[in-house]
């Protein structure tokens, strides 16, 4: 059996356009390449696009439910319900060594800020960049290609880097 490096979160809109979409997915199979397990919301959107590259890598993805397991997209490996609705949102970004955010609505802005208060890196792939009560950037980490945001997120993970922002 095959010992799971690292746990990363993914974290997106449930409504991507096509272009997200293709983001996740690519994100999805670098991450089950590199030996990943990923943790999603397991919905549509974002969380599809990432739990369909991590099927196609023949990795393995979480997704953590709000109310049903039938919520599950198809390419789920483990469907996890939790009863609990949104607030599941602090049990995927709690899950991960490190966090990528993929575009995304409240929702995930929610979930940026709860991964920040924890302190676990984020990693932002087109997504939202916050800024703090006076004005300062928070300490999100911007990528620009999934293949950036996987190796930073695997990096963070290991601490190989330094954990504070490196935004420009």
């Amino acid at each position: 059996m095959n010992a799971v490096k690292r746990i990363i979160s993914v974290i997106g809109t449930s409504t991507a356009t096509p272009e997200q979409y293709v983001l996740a997915r690519r994100v999805g199979r670098l991450l089950a390449e590199a030996g990943a397990l990923v943790v999603c919301g397991g919905k549509g959107g974002v969380m599809e696009g990432v739990c369909r590259g991590v099927s196609d890598a023949g990795g393995a993805s979480v997704g953590i439910l709000p109310e049903k397991r039938s919520e599950a997209n198809p390419y789920v490996t483990i469907p996890i319900t939790t009863g609990i609705g949104e607030a599941r949102n602090v049990v995927v970004v709690s899950s991960g060594d490190a966090v990528i955010s993929i575009g995304g609505g409240p929702g995930t802005l929610s979930e940026i800020g709860f991964a920040l208060k924890i302190g676990k890196p984020v990693v932002s792939l087109h997504t939202w960049l916050p800024l703090d009560e006076n004005g300062a950037k928070t300490p999100l980490h911007e990528a620009e290609s999934p293949e950036d945001a996987v190796a930073l997120a695997l990096r963070l993970a290991e601490g190989e880097c330094d954990r504070g922002a490196l935004r420009s």
